[in-house]
Order: C-alpha cells, then sequence, then structure tokens
C-alpha cells in the first residue's frame, strides 16, 4: 500500500509539471531554448509511471515471500504475481470495490492487507467462506461439519531463522477444487472452532503449525482483499522454481 500511495504521488507530480509546461511554462520559452531539466525528466517519466501503476493497480501486483509460513506451496524468498481483478477491479489506495468480477473461493492462495495493521500485505490460503463453521480438530480440518481429508506423502525438512532444523509430515488436503500440500508438527496443538461472519473469509497458513493467521488475529473482511496469487516469477536460490504455477 505504501509503495503504491508512492507511486501514485510521483505520477500526480511529473503530471502536473508535464501539464505546466504544457499551458504556461512552454508559451515563455524561447522558441529554440531548452526545456528546464525538471520538465524534461517528468515528461520522460511520467508515461513509464502511469504504465506501471496501471499494472500495478489492476492487473498484476509482484510479491514477495517473506516467510515460511506457506510451505510447501511458497517458500521464502519466492517472487510471485498477484491477480489483481479476480476478485473485483479496486481503486487503488482506498481499495473500494468499483466493478464486481468474482469472490475468493475456498482453496485460493490471495493476498490481503493485514486486518490489524493493513499497511502490511500477508499472503494465506481460503479456508472459510462467509457462512462457513470451520473447526479445526487435533490439525484436522472440519468444513461446515465435513472432516476434509488428509493424504499423508512424505516426510519434509526445513530450516527455520537459519538455525532451526524442522521435521514436519507433508500432507495433500483438498479445498474446493484446488489439491495442495501443507505441512504437520509432531507436536501438540489447539483446537478452534469458527463461523465466518459475512463478507469475511478465514486463512491459514499450508505451513500449519508455524503460520500467524486467522487462528491468531481473526477473519480477513472482503474491503481488505487484493488479490489471488498466480504464479512464481523467480526465487533467487531456487531457479527450479521460475514458473511454477501456484495451486
Amino acid at each position: 500500500m505504501i509503495f503504491a500511495l508512492v507511486i501514485l504521488i510521483v505520477l500526480v507530480i511529473t503530471g502536473l509539471i508535464w501539464l505546466l509546461d504544457i499551458f504556461i511554462l512552454s508559451k515563455k520559452r524561447a522558441t529554440n531554448a531548452k526545456e528546464p531539466i525538471l520538465v524534461e525528466y517528468s515528461k520522460s517519466f511520467f508515461p513509464v509511471i502511469l504504465l506501471v501503476f496501471f499494472i500495478r493497480s489492476f492487473l498484476a501486483e509482484p510479491f514477495k515471500i517473506p516467510s515460511g509460513s506457506m510451505m510447501p506451496t511458497l517458500l521464502a524468498g519466492d517472487f510471485i504475481l498477484v491477480n489483481k481483478f479476480s476478485y473485483g477491479v479496486r481503486l487503488p489506495i482506498l481499495n473500494h470495490t468499483m466493478i464486481k468480477v468474482g469472490k475468493p473461493q475456498r482453496g485460493d492462495v490471495f493476498v490481503f492487507h493485514y486486518p490489524p495493521k493493513p499497511s502490511i500485505e500477508y499472503i494465506k490460503r481460503v479456508v472459510g467462506l462467509p457462512g462457513d463453521v470451520i473447526e479445526y480438530k487435533s490439525k484436522i480440518l472440519f468444513i461446515n461439519g465435513k472432516k476434509v481429508e488428509q493424504i499423508f506423502v512424505d516426510r519434509y525438512s526445513y530450516v527455520m531463522n537459519q538455525i532451526h532444523n524442522i521435521e514436519a509430515k507433508e500432507l495433500k488436503e483438498v479445498l474446493g477444487d484446488v489439491t495442495h500440500s501443507i505441512l504437520i508438527h509432531d507436536l501438540p496443538g489447539d483446537d478452534f472452532k469458527f463461523e465466518v461472519p459475512k463478507d469475511h473469509y478465514l486463512a491459514f497458513g499450508d505451513n500449519r503449525d508455524n503460520s500467524a493467521d486467522s487462528r491468531v488475529w481473526g477473519f480477513v473482511p472482503e474491503h481488505n482483499l487484493v488479490g489471488r496469487a498466480f504464479f512464481i516469477w523467480f526465487n533467487f536460490g531456487e531457479f527450479k522454481r521460475i514458473g511454477t504455477v501456484i495451486h
């Protein structure tokens, strides 16, 4: 949100300088006089900044995965693209929906403004839709009373905070039309029960025992939605992840 605001400010400033030159400054300059450097730079940068602002606001926005809360689907250091119109065309900065296109579906990996601090963007998976009753008992998910089956895949090892070696079980889970992997640690966990309010969503990380998500800070309001994650376009440490479609 902060970066978008900075782009908007720069866009407005360069655009105003360009317009000021067109209607006032250029008429006061001699015929062959050189443009002031500020005017020259504004005219050069304005179209580029406008294009970047349009793409980021309405088409696709880049996002870097900051932690391992979405492992094994997404790794810390993945650079992904977020579809900005999948949940409606929204007014930049204010995030008000201008054109309704679609809504989050169960199983979507989505980016949203973190409810306790909206200037921060989070990424999780949609587990509960408005009106759902979600239970998480003994690390098994129940949606409206129906158990979500988990299929064991393999043991999964990773390093947390660059020093702690973590062992977990990788399991396959199906949410809606999406089959994805989750990680479960061999440790006891708390049970939860939620009834998702209207116009809100319940979000879990795929790394179920190492994720600060709706179990900690509550539901995601529809107003906070940013878009659906769909593509890994770069990872400095693991080139083989480039081009991976996110499920």
